[in-house]
């Protein structure tokens, strides 16, 4: 079915809707929950290649971030507070003494409004009011999923601000490609020459350090049993650019999902943490540890601490966007041509 459709209805009594795409071999379902992607399904594989669930208690619980719209700021902020156009604002501090994707103001935790649909785009729109989570200006975001045939969902964030504040919005989904509880068959490539190393705290401690000799080298490919533990920003540019190829994803059964964005870091999250026990998963049974791999096309974490870092300011009346496409292909595992895409 297509279209929107009612998932649930929050505590407070607001509605959740989740609408369907279709075009090409994809369809996608998204939750106006933080603009979610809730879903996702290639022709010929039978199972979801995103990580999600059919409960909405499960995404005010232990799935609060997956396959969401994250921000305003993603990632970490330390110590809960950052000097915005000369002055010190400060946020809430949810992981430890410092902010992580925002608090509990952030946008994975409102309900979007649908602005516009077709049956193979939407998009959803959300206005963060001035001092928001600690955030100055009146913001307006908006996240767009089409879908491209043959097998390609993109996804376009833009926001403005009619004040001074920090903008670095990042998708959160946790992929698995093979439709079973642990991810870590699965070879990722990542073109990165440079990631932050981090601290206890995983804030960034030094500056990009090369990953020539490094066990989280991920230029050549790698299963990613035999990866280093990772939650680290790959650094891919200095600043925005052009649509780049940045990652590779495949699976052990034949379906292949390559990753271009135009943000110039990419955070790599193995997964580890995952339990949303009691919660079930779209697999029948709830994640546990390594059950999917995140990838957050974004900014560089803590960036208002750090001058040599990509700025995240936003000033006033500046459009701002982040633009990421995911592409999958299928080959049966005796080596013939792609099922779909190439």
């Amino acid at each position: 079915m297509s279209g929107a459709q009612p998932f649930g209805v929050l505590a407070l009594g607001t509605e959740v809707q989740r609408i369907t795409l279709r075009a090409g071999a994809l369809t996608a379902h998204i939750l106006t929950l933080g603009a979610t992607l809730q879903d996702l399904r290639l022709a010929g594989t039978p199972w979801s290649l995103t990580l999600g669930a059919d409960l909405l208690a499960a995404y005010s619980g232990p799935m609060r971030w997956f396959g969401a719209i994250v921000g305003p700021v993603a990632n970490r902020l330390a110590g809960a507070s950052a000097d915005i156009a000369g002055h010190t604002a400060r946020f809430e501090a949810n992981e430890g003494a410092n902010t992580l994707h925002s608090g509990a103001g952030g946008t994975s935790d409102q309900v979007w409004q649908i602005e516009a649909q077709a049956s193979d785009h939407v998009t959803l729109r959300l206005a963060l009011p001035d001092g928001l989570g600690g955030f100055p200006g009146n913001r307006v975001v908006r996240a767009e999923y089409r879908i491209i045939a043959p097998a390609t969902l993109r996804l376009t964030l833009t926001a403005q601000s009619d004040a001074a504040t920090l903008m670095n919005l990042a998708h959160h989904p946790y992929w698995n490609l093979d439709g079973q509880g642990d991810a870590r068959a699965q070879n990722l490539a990542v073109v990165a020459e440079t990631y932050l190393p981090t601290d206890p705290q995983n804030l960034p401690q030094t500056p990009p350090r090369p990953l020539s000799g490094s066990p989280r080298d991920l230029r050549q490919g790698a299963p990613l049993a035999l990866v280093a533990r990772l939650d680290h920003c790959f650094c891919l540019a200095a600043a925005l650019r052009p649509m780049t190829q940045v990652a590779r994803l495949r699976g052990t059964k034949g379906v292949t999902m390559t990753l271009s964005t135009t943000a110039p870091g990419l955070q790599v999250y193995d997964g580890a943490g995952i339990d949303t026990a009691p919660y079930p998963g779209l697999m029948g049974t709830p994640y546990g540890p390594f059950a999917g791999i995140a990838l957050e096309p974004q900014f560089w974490p803590d960036a208002p601490r750090r001058p040599d870092f990509p700025s995240i300011l936003l000033e006033p009346d500046t459009p701002w966007q982040q633009v990421t496409e995911y592409r999958f292909s299928r080959t049966d595992l005796a080596g013939d041509s792609a099922a779909v895409g190439c």
